[in-house]
């Protein structure tokens, strides 16, 4: 038994140890066993990072001692210690049996008056401050949350708008008995924590009117992938427990974090979210909240400014730096913000560490990859980049969660951390609502099973018993297949991984695998390739937007009108869907060399995009038509080319990224290189200036033959072998009828490399290759090695094993040269 103290915390010169209250200014990380991990970091940022502008509501937080005294004097211990004897977790008709009687035995037990008196002085402090019956928000903190290995986040209660004394005293005691919810008591014996070991502490901070305007979440890391230099920011309308139990999809953003700590300002990803519904005050209703519809026209634009996105993400690096330090090490941190609609703004709410991607071991490489695919039954947000498959479970309400067998997918309309004791057991998880940071994607991740949230249909379009494979293995789109697909899981150790001399790069060309892909050891990028994120992305011609009245075809132009909604001025669409795309790929690899290729689409491939057909002329042979350089200077597309140029000097500008090497591809004469280097010029992409490199697709025979002229207009070279192999042997490669004659170690092709490496290399020039060949065919990297190329870029899943070739290469080489043997 305690020995109790009752004296009054309203004497705020006692110990910290036999306070009842203690104002949120006067905690810190040393004291969580007092105040929990919630309370003593919010302490912690009032205390450290106000001075840097970060801003965090007032408040104060009652003690584990308040909670222990409240406790021992009603003798409550006893009655609740036989209550968890022999619990079994996994009943869950048990588990919610005795929650129950926890929570009644807390809540008919009034508070000592001695524990009153001191939470309604600290309140009318409070109110003394802010003004009468103050509105605040009433969180619970237990004692051992946030722990590096486990998460108490969402398992206790929390009430936002309560205003005047009595209501903040009845808040206050329903915190109290959320220690005993039944998803905390399932969460406390998974993890190995007596139940009564554990207090809880209360947080009383003055509220956020995010009501009137915006809230969210961020982690100071990707979620999906733990790519550690990125902030990710979710925003919705209304107060902030919309997006944390996943009742929305929020629009996202993601923020480069070491080129903002530069002064730039690296948006590299927007995504609109839905935000159909707002969680508002509920004035003059029965409830402290409820919530609302959004109106049409505020889904459709983003909830916050790009100023705000940025400001955000740069108070994530404050924190993320302030606790790292404090820790000793790295601490990707969560963190929930607000956005006041009265007075515009912002400010933290809870900060914790980030439990999943920091316990991860970092020097495994494991990728799944579907073995086929099938029908796609829906679609969402994916989760993690695992495969789950089983028999679905439609459950509709946290009250039928007994239904569900172990092994089962499950698929709801979103789940809270009620549904925790079921989702453990679960294959995969599947919701109707939610984005990256709701409460099933957090337990998803740190369960270390796929999900896939905001598929808004999953409910409906699945049924129970029905076997479905749930992918998150293809990119941000999650999908959803009918059956039991066959599918690989390849996990390859990453430790002594030789490094050979000739440098391993990447063609990367969907910004959504970026992030994922940076982790397989590379020295970069050799071909990013605008086409993908123009066809995919952007899917319009660029000339369809600066001549919108041009395109006379109805559909595409509503087509366009729907993809240009936020944008007054069409053009800045493709600009800015542009720069983000290339701007992430350059982000996931910096300050690694990113060779980004300007676009190289033939008129056919152009005609397909919306409204493409109106400004695009009929070719015999695209293939070897007006494509490439050709293009970027002739007044029927200098316009569009205007638009790649303006994206790529946002990226390296505006965004920091100058690892960003622009390439020219289809060159056919080096006056042909100059003109469109003029061209580049005169929309501020000055070769040499701010350290831009221009380098040239060397694929045609021209390339090769005038190598050394090429070499006096460009920086560097990248061999295009399936072009060079196109035309050095006349063959078309999309004919199916000679395709068997299209082989890129064709002698003659194999020379004209030969050469046009000498030749570079004599002239002062990188070389590489981004072709497909060494990809394919290991002797095809053995031979470029040989020749002492300087790069070879290759396709993502044959990195590893073309790696381990080239360092075996170059040891064979020194043994028979003066050339150096590589280090392992």
């Amino acid at each position: 038994m305690l020995d109790i103290n009752a004296a009054s915390s309203v004497d705020f010169k006692q110990t910290k140890a036999n306070q009842f209250v203690l104002p949120l200014n006067q905690v810190g990380m040393t004291d969580v066993a007092l105040v929990g991990g919630k309370n003593a970091s919010l302490g912690e940022m009032l205390q450290n990072l106000s001075s840097q502008g970060v801003q965090v509501p007032d408040g104060f937080a009652t003690t584990a001692y308040a909670y222990r005294y409240f406790l021992s004097a009603a003798g409550l211990e006893a009655q609740l210690q036989p209550l968890f004897a022999g619990l079994d977790v996994e009943d869950v008709s048990q588990l919610q049996q005795v929650g129950k009687q926890a929570r009644h035995l807390m809540l008919q037990t009034p508070f000592p008056e001695e524990l009153q008196t001191a939470i309604a002085t600290a309140y009318a402090r409070l109110c003394e401050e802010y003004g009468t019956d103050t509105d605040v928000a009433i969180r619970s903190s237990a004692t051992a949350e946030d722990l590096p290995d486990a998460s108490f986040a969402g398992q206790q209660e929390t009430y936002l708008n309560v205003q005047g004394v009595q209501a903040v005293l009845e808040a206050c005691h329903k915190c109290f008995a959320s220690i005993f919810t039944d998803r905390a008591i399932s969460y406390r014996q998974t993890k190995g924590f007596a139940h009564l070991d554990i207090a809880l502490s209360v947080g009383v901070q003055t509220m956020v009117r995010s009501d009137l305007a915006a809230s969210g979440v961020m982690f100071s890391i990707d979620t999906e992938t733990g790519f550690k230099d990125v902030a990710l920011v979710t925003a919705a309308y209304g107060l902030g427990e919309n997006v944390v139990q996943g009742a929305v999809n929020p629009d996202e953003f993601l923020v480069f974090k070491p080129t903002l700590k530069q002064g730039f300002r690296p948006l590299v990803k927007k995504r609109l979210g839905s935000k159909e519904i707002k969680m508002v005050y509920d004035v003059g209703g029965t409830k402290l909240t409820k919530n609302v519809s959004v109106q049409p026209r505020l889904r459709q634009r983003f909830a916050i400014s790009d100023a705000e996105v940025l400001q955000l993400a740069r108070w994530a690096c404050l924190i993320e730096e302030h606790y790292s330090q404090r820790r000793g090490q790295y601490t990707p941190m969560d963190i929930e913000w607000a956005k006041d609609g009265v007075t515009g703004q912002l400010f933290i709410v809870q900060a914790r560490p980030e439990t999943v991607h920091s316990q991860k071991e970092m020097n495994l490489l494991r990728s799944y990859t579907l073995e086929t695919t099938g029908e796609i039954l829906t679609t969402g947000r994916s989760v993690g980049q695992g495969v789950g498959q089983g028999k679905a479970r439609v459950i509709l309400d946290a009250r039928q969660i007994e239904l569900f067998r172990p092994g089962e997918v499950l698929v709801t309309v979103r789940t809270d951390p009620d549904w925790e004791p079921i989702m453990k057991k679960a294959s995969a998880i599947v919701t109707n609502q939610g984005g990256r940071t709701c409460h099933a994607a957090i337990i998803a991740r740190e369960l270390g099973i796929p999900a896939i949230v905001g598929c808004n249909d999953a409910t409906s379009v699945l049924e129970t018993g029905q076997e479905i494979t749930v992918s998150c293995c293809e990119g941000e789109e999650g999908r959803i297949y009918a059956g039991l697909l066959p599918f690989k899981l390849t996990e390859i150790p990453l430790d002594h991984l030789p490094r050979p001399q000739t440098q391993v790069l990447m063609n990367v060309g969907n910004p959504e695998e970026a992030f994922r892909l940076a982790a397989i050891p590379n020295d970069g990028v050799g071909l990013a390739r605008l086409e993908f994120i123009i066809a995919n992305q952007i899917q319009v011609h660029p000339l369809a937007l600066l001549h919108f009245d041009q395109v006379k075809d109805a559909i595409a132009q509503q087509k366009i009108e729907d993809l240009t909604h936020l944008y007054t001025h069409k053009p800045d669409y493709f600009v800015d869907q542009l720069a983000q795309g290339a701007g992430a790929i350059a982000a996931a690899f910096y300050p690694k060399p990113v060779i980004v290729r300007m676009s190289d689409f033939k008129s056919n491939e152009y005609a397909n995009l919306l409204g493409g057909q109106f400004f695009e002329p009929q070719e015999e042979n695209p293939m070897i038509g007006w494509r490439g350089a050709s293009r970027y200077y002739d007044p029927r597309y200098a316009e569009g080319f205007a638009l790649e140029c303006k994206a790529m000097k946002k990226v390296r500008d505006e965004m920091g990224l100058t690892n960003v090497v622009l390439m020219i591809p289809f060159c056919r004469t080096p006056d042909e290189g100059r003109q469109v280097l003029a061209v580049m010029a005169e929309h501020g992409l000055v070769q040499g200036e701010n350290g831009l490199q221009v380098y040239v697709m060397c694929e045609l025979p021209s390339n090769v033959m005038l190598a050394d002229e090429f070499s006096q207009v460009f920086d560097g070279f990248s061999i295009g072998s399936n072009d060079l192999t196109q035309l050095t042997l006349g063959l078309d490669r999309d004919s199916a009828q000679i395709a068997h004659l299209f082989d890129e170690r064709n002698p003659a092709v194999k020379r004209l490399i030969r050469h046009a490496i000498a030749t570079a290399k004599a002239h002062g020039r990188k070389i590489g290759i981004c072709g497909q060949a060494p990809s394919d065919y290991p002797e095809f990297a053995r031979f470029l090695v040989e020749q002492g190329i300087d790069s070879i870029s290759l396709n993502p899943d044959s990195v590893l094993k073309t790696l381990l070739e080239i360092a075996a290469t170059e040891a064979e080489v020194a043994r028979h040269t003066d050339r150096p043997n590589p280090p392992a």
